[in-house]
């Protein structure tokens, strides 16, 4: 007979769990205390929230799902949008929460919320463990859930008295399970359709970011040669510096990229997921989609593809590359609008305005992060930046939110990426709002001993809203603050604080901070008003390259 927490410790050591992050509680102390003993390291945060989202990135960069933990009630809820975050972006996390007795219990109702009911909208699977006896089952069951396509969240919820109650139960091992390739049929009607395009594009999306997707997609697209552009969280799946890549979506139109994409008469949507605000709106005349994804295509106004592949992405891609290599005459007919769209992009990089601009930003952090080295952003204005004008060479560094897109991830998302990549340049890009919504992590990340610099945009400002404000004609209202003393504020954390006060100093003063290590916080004043000159302004009134010929 074994106690139930150390059924639990022992199925999760059986899942090579090695990290659970979170705040324990009363609920949870047989729990921690079988931890105590355990080969797993309880990582304390300060805040539940930010334990949801090292999670959750967890499971984005290595596939395998990050563990959390928290007691009942006000503990438990304050997971809620981090599962969300989990749920949305499809990145697969367990999700522990502790309850009071459910045999007996002598505190009445005192903190009790319905945490299965409230989770279960945004979880895979949510569950109460009611037996010790059945723990190691359903800590095998909830890993395989999490893992499965499409990834996500699944959260068990054990009480206190079933963690403390006695059971009798061997581990069940765990055996990898492969995903079906697509039919023959649906490979080969993708392909006579791609035979047949005039004016064939690939876009990847969020799926083919999945860890174990990206290398054959950069195979299929040297086949192919068929040029592509990325979603937001797409980028980085095939190289950007490839002389294929066009671009990426980081608006829905009128952007550079979509002279491209308008153009277009098939688009190859490769792991496109309908969470991300849409790259395209579909609806051009004469223009198809073929689907190829995991997972059947989600129908919506916007996206509805005229054929679909699904099955694993790699073997399949593998396949139809078989049909098609060296057949593909057109397979570049888009090709020269490339040097017209990229050198937009580029456009006022190296403008030594201050505050800095945010073109000249995203250039000055690509020159200090080397290709290996890991962005990650939190939400606001700055991202659509870094989406359309940061090039990735390497899968999965530049991490960014374009699902549930929630404000106060990027630092939590920074520390996980420094925890399992300790030997690369990890940094979180953060506006002012956002990093303020978690920013007691910094104790966190101290006292964890991370190798980490913060960048801190200071527009002292809810920026994305208060331009949509600005552009949609309301009064400028309600979106500003005051902030702390940034460089004293991570000073008492124990980190080292920066401010920049030209725009020279950034790239070495970030060199420095790296070259140093520990955690570095370096803030630095931007200049918003390129927000409405380029993203508005420029964009309404551009001309396209075969309207200028005409």
């Amino acid at each position: 007979m074994t106690k139930g927490s150390d059924l639990l410790v022992a199925a999760l050591e059986n899942e090579g769990v090695d990290r659970i992050f979170g705040i324990p509680g009363e609920e949870n102390l047989d729990v921690v205390e079988s931890l105590r003993t355990s080969t797993i390291e309880l990582v304390l945060t300060r805040h539940e929230q930010a334990a949801a989202f090292m999670a959750a990135t967890h499971g984005r960069l290595t596939g395998r799902p990050g563990v959390c933990l928290s007691t009942l009630g006000p503990g438990a809820l304050n997971f809620s949008t981090g599962a969300a975050y989990a749920h949305l972006g499809a990145m697969p996390m367990i999700i522990i929460t502790g309850q009071k007795g459910i045999l007996s219990s002598r505190q009445a109702k005192f903190q009790i919320v319905d945490v299965i009911g409230s989770m279960r909208p945004i979880t895979k699977m949510a569950r109460q463990i009611v037996s010790a006896s059945s723990i190691p089952t359903i800590v095998r069951d909830a890993f395989r859930v999490a893992m499965e396509e499409r990834p996500g969240p699944v959260l068990l919820e054990l009480p206190e008295d079933i963690a403390s109650e006695e059971g009798e139960a061997h581990l069940v091992p765990s055996h990898p399970i492969d995903i079906p390739v697509a039919h023959p049929k649906a490979i080969s009607r993708a392909a006579e359709m791609i035979l047949k395009a005039e004016r064939p594009l690939i876009m990847l999306g969020a799926a083919a970011s999945r860890p174990r997707a990206t290398g054959e997609l950069g195979g299929f697209v040297l086949r192919t040669q068929i040029p592509f552009f990325t979603t937001q969280m797409g980028k980085g799946t095939v190289a950007g510096g490839t002389k294929l890549y066009m671009g990426t979506a980081a608006l829905s139109e009128r952007d550079y990229v979509h002279e491209a994409i308008d153009r277009a008469d098939l688009i190859i949507a490769i792991g496109h997921d309908t969470i991300e605000k849409p790259p395209f709106f579909m609806g051009q005349k004469d223009q198809k989609v073929v689907h190829i994804g995991y997972m059947p295509a989600n129908v919506e106004e916007v996206y509805y593809p005229d054929a679909e592949v699904v099955g694993d992405l790699g073997p399949t891609l593998k396949l139809l590359a078989d049909e098609l290599e060296g057949k593909l005459p057109n397979a570049g007919a888009l090709l020269h609008l490339r040097e017209h769209i990229l050198s937009h992009i580029s456009d006022r990089a190296t403008e030594d305005r201050f505050p800095i601009t945010p073109q000249r930003l995203v250039h000055d952090v690509r020159r200090v992060i080397p290709e290996d080295g890991i962005v990650c952003l939190d939400n606001g204005m700055y991202k659509i930046w870094f989406a359309r004008n940061y090039r990735t060479y390497v899968a999965n560094t530049l991490l960014l939110d374009n699902a549930l897109a929630t404000m106060g991830a990027g630092l939590p998302s920074a520390m996980m990426a420094a925890m399992l990549h300790p030997d690369r340049r990890v940094m979180a890009v953060c506006g002012d709002g956002g990093f303020m919504m978690n920013s007691q992590e910094m104790e966190t990340a101290v006292r964890l001993r991370l190798n980490l610099v913060v960048l801190i945009l200071d527009d002292s400002a809810y920026g994305m809203i208060r331009w949509k404000q600005a552009v949609d004609h309301f009064k400028d209202f309600g979106m500003t603050f005051r902030n702390p003393d940034f460089v004293r504020y991570a000073e008492s954390y124990g980190a080292t604080g920066h401010r920049i006060e030209a725009v020279g100093d950034l790239v070495p003063t970030l060199n420095r901070a790296f070259e140093a290590g520990g955690v570095h916080l370096v803030a630095v004043p931007i200049d918003y008003s390129e927000n409405t000159r380029v993203l508005v302004d420029e964009l309404r009134q551009k001309v396209k390259p075969h309207d200028a010929a005409e």
